[in-house]
């Protein structure tokens, strides 16, 4: 695995944004122009450090009050090299043309929702809309908007890099679905966080969080560091969600979204695993909920019921389809516009 930087250690020799521009052909696959990576200067070096700083005071800090308090944890920046852009590459050209359609079906929309003088999909309002019943999540009414206000979406993706997700496909269906949430997200001007994470099997366990695309710090070249996506080792997900939804709890856009992508229930050292594990994360979903946070969970595993029971049917997508995962999970983000 190439070296992940962190607040601890020496940062990237290369910046991400040392690529210059990408482009789609005409057949829909992407096309990227190379420039040659300069090594970055002393003061760039610093400001890399200063933003790894800044993640992992975050993220302990975010933990420092709840059960996670005595794990140790590290905020990755992962790198990419020459491989990483091939296998982006082979994985979007298939993906990008349905991922243009869909964001071309979107744009139409958001273009109508900012032009409108009401909020739609909303628990109460003075306009009921009959064409929202059909989703079945209370979300029948449109409210009037103030001047000033627009409709917007934050979207976090979480992945499990447990070892399970070698199996069957998985991790290249993971990857793929998080090049297309990342794609549509771009073109359609969504904000967008995607974080991985695992924990490690040693004594004292560590839990590793790999920040591939932030909030604070988006870059052209962040799709290329989706590719160090991994099946790594256990999995800690009442963590991993904490920290990643009080990230979107701070953010000004008014629906908060944040999808876990997982293959099975939490399992990590200690006793962290079945009903104490199950426990907590329900209570985080439960607390971050009432901050605005809305939550999915994508099940792609044999574990699907499991994750169900965890995230409670309305907030569960049954995506053991892999070849379909994709496309569903973005058509899902864009109901949220």
């Amino acid at each position: 695995m190439k070296k992940s930087a962190d607040s601890d250690d020496n940062g990237s020799s290369y910046m991400a944004d040392d690529f210059a521009h990408t482009k789609t052909s005409t057949s829909g696959a992407p096309r990227y122009h190379q420039a040659n990576p300069a090594p970055l200067q002393e003061d760039e070096k610093q400001k890399e450090r200063d933003f790894r700083k800044k993640l992992n005071q975050a993220a302990r800090e975010v933990v420092a009050d709840s059960i996670h308090k005595k794990v140790k944890l590290i905020v990755h920046r992962p790198d990419y090299d020459q491989e990483d852009q091939q296998e982006y590459v082979r994985l979007s050209k298939e993906l990008m043309p349905i991922v243009q359609q869909l964001a071309r079906k979107t744009m139409p929309y958001l273009e109508h929702e900012l032009a409108s003088d009401f909020s739609r999909n909303c628990y109460y309002g003075s306009k009921f809309q009959a064409d929202s019943v059909a989703y079945r999540d209370y979300k029948y009414f449109a409210k009037k908007r103030p001047p000033a206000e627009s409709p917007s979406l934050v979207v976090g993706l979480r992945v499990d890099e447990s070892a399970s997700m070698s199996a069957f496909g998985r991790l290249e269906a993971a990857k793929r679905a998080v090049i297309a949430v990342y794609e549509f997200c771009q073109l359609c001007q969504i904000s967008v966080l995607i974080f991985g994470d695992t924990a490690d099997v040693s004594r004292l366990e560590q839990m590793s969080i790999f920040a591939y695309v932030d909030l604070d710090k988006p870059d052209a070249s962040d799709r290329f560091r989706l590719m160090q996506i991994r099946a790594r080792s256990n999995n800690r997900d009442g963590m991993a969600l904490r920290i990643m939804a009080e990230r979107l709890a701070a953010c000004r856009q008014q629906t908060k979204l944040l999808i876990s992508i997982s293959d099975g229930q939490p399992k990590a050292m200690d006793d962290y695993t079945g009903s104490y594990a199950v426990a907590d994360m329900k209570q985080t979903i439960q607390e971050y909920e009432r901050k605005g946070i809305a939550f999915l969970a994508a099940a792609i595993g044999q574990d699907k019921e499991v994750i169900s029971g965890i995230y409670g049917k309305e907030r569960f997508l049954d995506m053991t389809n892999l070849h379909e995962f994709p496309a569903k999970l973005v058509r899902m983000i864009a109901r949220y516009l």
